[in-house]
């Protein structure tokens, strides 16, 4: 049966495996960035990031010190009765305390922290509902040096494909080492601006070795990552051949006049999680097993 306690220890489980341990298709990118790197700089930056992980979950201690802000994609069944949203929220007030994560939700204005990471619309939800038995739960631990980067750009469709791969070039030389690099680059393309932001943030939750399902898609985000892994920027901003460890792009149809284009960076700290409660209260981790 899932109930409100469940959903609140389920919660604090998950947070607790997500800023500890990374995904394993982004563990995989990295050491394979390392091996494949020939120089001497970013091949220690790399190791220091890799030995980094490896303490982080050996010990069952934050990967990095900003565990960011809480983001939460809720899938929902049917005739699921208790209150959701109040049983995350409250596993997130005990995973700050417990795990511990940094308190980085603030009052926009005033900054001020109640020290928690909970506030008006904070930790914040996204809903679908579906016709599964099981209640899923994905979190996306959101850290600031790479949130900050982000960019929304209103392109005129003339522009096309050619002013998409522009935009995306530049935003990730101006970026340059701030997203703590190697990135992976989210983009939302169409929708609306608001859209489009929602679908950039939705895209760094596919796993980096998942091409989208669309053929042209999927082609663009390998010549983007391909042109990208050019630049020489490289792990932490110090050069390199690995400024990227994927490009993942999600899209919507949009208005005949409007070319909406929405980069979201994740740092190489990508720290997203998922879990499944089934109706006998069984609780199945996809993302961190075991």
């Amino acid at each position: 049966m899932i109930t409100e306690d469940l959903v609140r220890e389920v919660a604090l489980d998950l947070l607790r495996r997500t800023v500890t341990r990374l995904p394993a298709d982004v563990e995989k990118g990295l050491k394979d960035a390392f091996e494949s790197e020939t120089e001497e700089v970013p091949k220690m930056q790399l190791k220091a990031i890799l030995e980094n992980i490896k303490l982080a979950k050996d010990n069952v201690k934050p990967v990095c010190q900003d565990t960011g802000i809480t983001i939460f994609y809720v899938s929902m069944p049917t005739g699921v009765e208790i209150d959701v949203e109040k049983a995350i929220t409250e596993g997130v007030r005990q995973a700050t305390k417990e795990v511990p994560l940094r308190p980085n939700a603030v009052h926009p204005m005033t900054r001020k922290n109640p020290g928690d990471n909970v506030g008006l619309r904070m930790p914040y939800f996204n809903y679908k509902f579906w016709d599964r038995d099981y209640l899923e739960i994905t979190v996306m631990a959101k850290g600031a040096g790479s949130e900050n980067m982000s960019k929304l750009a209103m392109l005129t469709p003339s522009q096309g494909i050619k002013g998409i791969k522009e935009f995306v070039l530049n935003e990730v030389v101006r970026a340059s080492g701030n997203p703590c690099p190697p990135t992976i680059v989210g983009l939302g393309i169409g929708g609306s601006a608001d859209i489009s932001g929602k679908l950039a943030k939705e895209a760094l939750m596919r796993p980096i070795d998942q091409p989208n399902e669309d053929p042209e898609i999927a082609k663009l985000e390998k010549e983007l990552k391909e042109a990208l892994n050019e630049l020489g920027i490289g792990p932490m901003g110090l050069g390199g051949k690995t400024t990227v460890l994927g490009v993942n792009i999600e899209y919507a149809y949009c208005h005949t006049a409007s070319l909406p284009v929405s980069l979201n960076f994740q740092c190489w700290a990508a720290r997203r999680g998922t879990v499944q409660i089934h109706p006998d209260g069984t609780v199945k981790h996809i993302t961190h097993e075991g």
